[in-house]
């Protein structure tokens, strides 16, 4: 299966604005489409269903980061 390229920039775009996602979405997952944010909750399941619902788009086609605080310990 080929990634869509609106996928990678949606994913780009997360990661080069992660650090401003912090300060409105911490601890939580957060669903992007067309550069911006669409869905954020504290469940990936509930973010990826809300955002196909919304958006029309399969789950695997709509990038979900979860946007750190920098508290966690692995």
């Amino acid at each position: 299966m080929e990634v869509e390229k609106t996928f990678m920039e949606d994913m780009k775009w997360g990661l080069d604005n992660y650090k401003s996602l912090q300060l409105k979405f911490r601890d939580l997952w957060v669903a992007i489409v067309n550069k911006e944010v669409v869905v954020a909750g504290e469940s990936i399941k509930y973010v990826e269903e809300k955002a196909s619902k919304l958006t029309g788009k399969g789950k695997e086609e709509i990038p979900v980061i979860f946007v750190e605080s920098g508290a966690h310990v692995y």
